[in-house]
């Protein structure tokens, strides 16, 4: 796991401009042949979670997990990794609003489009509707460090009348890293046979 690490800075230093033999040294050492292009670290800790709570290993079976810092990244990172550069199979999840960065992005580097898997908003989008905002909200409860947090969010103004699923997506959305770590709480709660169809599709489809 160390080495796929590597490879992700080794990826994120090309993408930002420096040289691209780390990243291509490290795909052959580790034996790549699929990357998973994702918009954010919160997309990247579920898709690891469900994989682990399916007994695969990822990185064993080829396949790199990345976070690309945003969608509009897309192009950039589908030129380095796809047909142009490392040869690798693309495939990847996004937000609906966010898709034209793919279709646009795997389409100037020659990949196909039809392996990247849409949620409908978001990923915690899907993840709220799957578990049911009853058990999410119990989740959140059962965090220590989110029950008050969560308690003076719903006294705020803006929040009142508002739909409980959209008040707990946007509660996961209102502080730093919290969507990452939800990301994977939301993930393990799921029954290990049941997840929200883009993920569970993106899943399959490695």
């Amino acid at each position: 796991m160390a080495d796929m690490w590597a490879f992700r800075d080794a990826v994120g230093d090309w993408a930002a401009g420096g040289p691209g033999g780390p990243a291509s040294e490290l795909a052959i050492r580790l034996g790549l042949r699929t990357a998973v292009l994702l918009e954010g670290p919160s997309d990247l800790a579920a898709v690891e979670t469900l994989a682990a709570r399916r007994g695969r290993d990822l990185a064993a079976e080829g396949v790199c997990v990345l976070s690309m810092g945003g969608a509009m990244n897309v192009g950039r990172y589908a030129g380095l990794l796809g047909p142009p550069g490392l040869g690798l199979r693309l495939t990847g999840l996004c937000d609906e609003r966010e898709q034209r960065y793919y279709d646009r992005g795997l389409e100037r580097a020659g990949a196909p489009r039809d392996g990247v898997f849409v949620c409908v908003a978001d990923l915690e989008d899907e993840l709220i509707r799957t578990l049911g905002t009853e058990r999410v909200e119990e989740i959140v409860r059962a965090e220590d460090d989110d029950l008050r947090a969560w308690e003076t969010f719903l006294r705020q103004p803006a929040q009142h009348g508002r739909p409980r699923h959209q008040q707990l997506r946007r509660f996961l959305g209102t502080k730093k890293g919290r969507k990452i770590r939800y990301g994977s709480l939301l993930v393990e709660a799921l029954a290990p046979d049941r997840a929200p169809a883009p993920l569970d599709d993106l899943l399959r489809s490695l």
